[in-house]
Parts: C-alpha cells; structure tokens; sequence
C-alpha cells in the first residue's frame, strides 16, 4: 500500500468513526477488532468509544448487515464475541506491559493532544482505592479503561492476579454490550435504539464526570480553608 492510499485509508476511517453504524458496515469485523485492542492496549486509544461500538455491533449482527462467514445471526453474535474479547483480553494486557516497563516515570511524561496525563491520574487514584478491581471496574468506564492495566503495571501488580481481572473484565465488558445491542434490536426501531445507545454512552461517561466534579469542589473547599 502506497503512502497516499494509506493516509486515505485512514481519513475515511476517521470520517467514518463519527458515524459508528456507517463505520461498522464499511470495516466490519477488521475494524471492530483494531478498535477494541486499540482502546484498551495503546495509551492514544482513549478517544475510541468502545461502549457504543460494541451495541452498535450487536445491533447491526441482529440485522444481518455485520456478517462476513453467513453465520446465524446468534452464530455470529457468538463467534464475535470470542473475537472481540480476545482483543480485549490481548490489548489490557499490552497496557500492563507498557505500564511495568515504563514504571513511574510515565507519571512525568507531558500531557498532550494524543497522552491524556489527567485521564492517567484520575485512574492510578481510583486503582489507589478499588485496587485490582479496577481492571474489571474501569472496562465499564471510557478513559479509564485504557490507563487501568498500564497503572496496574506500574504498580507492579502479580502478573497472574492482573490476568484474572483481565480475562474477568473483558469477557464481562464485551458480552454485556453486544448482546444488549442484539436484544435491543429485537425491540426497538432504529431511532429508539440510536437515543438508546446515546442513554448507554451518558451513563457510562457520567461516573467519570461526577467524580471530576467532586474532585474539584473538594480542591476548591481545600483552597478557601487555606485561604481563610
């Protein structure tokens, strides 16, 4: 492939990524699995929204219009979800490998448009808590499922113990969307499962953003008693 073709290549898939069932009918199963392990394995993969892609799958393998091997539809619901955990599963634990080799100095690298250090805090203090639940826990939330396993390596988790919670999580995060996306399909038309899709997004993300709102009152709180 020339260079061209592949900056082209990659300008569609970002044009496309806007629309996820218009993405997911023009990449099918290729794309879905470069986007799972891409979330959950590469530190820049933190925008990719992993919730949405897999009810969206599951919608469109009820429809027939994601199914390359003319399976069953539930056929082919099934082989997905063997495939698309096993991305999960490999892609957390490429993180841990980043965070264990990278060790705490990951903590110092500079944030920018592609490295989000905040997200990366955020979740070393939510792992401080919850500790090696995290790894399951944070599958459900987007941006902290992609720094979970690199602070899990950081802090130098057992790499059997991670590799509990991984397989836990990822089995868990892949059946619980993409089956929800089938039997929604089954059930609503395609506008009612385009607001559906956008509820599962909100409550997904809201976690994080109460937890950012929290954080801030009780810094703001912190200030004005120092202040006083």
């Amino acid at each position: 492939m020339s260079y061209r073709a592949g900056v082209e290549l990659l300008r569609e898939f970002f044009s496309r990524l806007r629309e996820l069932e218009s993405l997911l009918e023009w990449g099918g199963y290729p794309v879905l699995m470069i986007i799972i392990f891409a979330e959950t394995g590469l530190l820049i993969g933190f925008f990719l929204p992993g919730d949405s892609l897999l009810v969206t799958a599951g919608v469109l393998v009820n429809a027939g219009l994601i199914n390359p091997f003319n399976l069953t539809n539930f056929q082919n619901l099934l082989l997905m979800n063997v495939t698309l955990m096993a991305m999960a599963i490999i892609g957390d634990a490429v993180g841990f490998s980043i965070g264990r080799r990278a060790g705490p100095k990951i903590f110092t690298r500079e944030q920018s448009l592609l490295f989000r250090k905040d997200h990366l805090i955020a979740t070393q203090k939510f792992y401080e808590r919850h500790g090696g639940k995290t790894i399951i826990l944070a599958r459900f939330m987007p941006f902290a499922r992609t720094f979970a396993p690199v602070v899990a390596g950081v802090g130098q988790m057992a790499y059997r113990r991670f590799a509990i919670f991984n397989v836990a999580g990822g089995v868990l995060w892949v059946f619980s969307m993409t089956f929800l996306g089938y039997f929604l399909g089954k059930i609503f038309d395609a506008k009612q499962i385009e607001r559906v899709v956008y509820l599962i997004i909100f409550v997904s993300v809201a976690p994080v953003l109460f937890g950012a709102i929290k954080h801030r009152l009780q810094q703001k709180k912190g200030a004005e008693r120092l202040g006083a």
